[in-house]
């Protein structure tokens, strides 16, 4: 399952590629360079989490273990 930040990420990833297309579309390169900066910050947002996620589910798994 996926967490608030691998979520907002894959929003702000998919938001900045429409905000790239309707920039493109218009000539509206302040928009465009918007959109770019929107799926930076997503990628680095979702990538955020995954590791967070990750993370959690190794610590999971060590502290599972130790139980036994």
């Amino acid at each position: 399952m996926l967490n608030k930040d691998e979520r907002d990420g894959k929003i702000d990833r998919a938001k900045g590629k429409i905000k790239q297309a309707v920039g493109g579309l218009i000539h509206d390169d302040d928009l465009k360079a918007e959109g770019e900066r929107d799926e930076a910050v997503g990628n680095v947002e979702e990538t955020v989490g995954r590791v967070s996620r990750k993370a959690g589910e190794a610590l999971d798994k060590v502290k599972h273990a130790f139980r036994r």
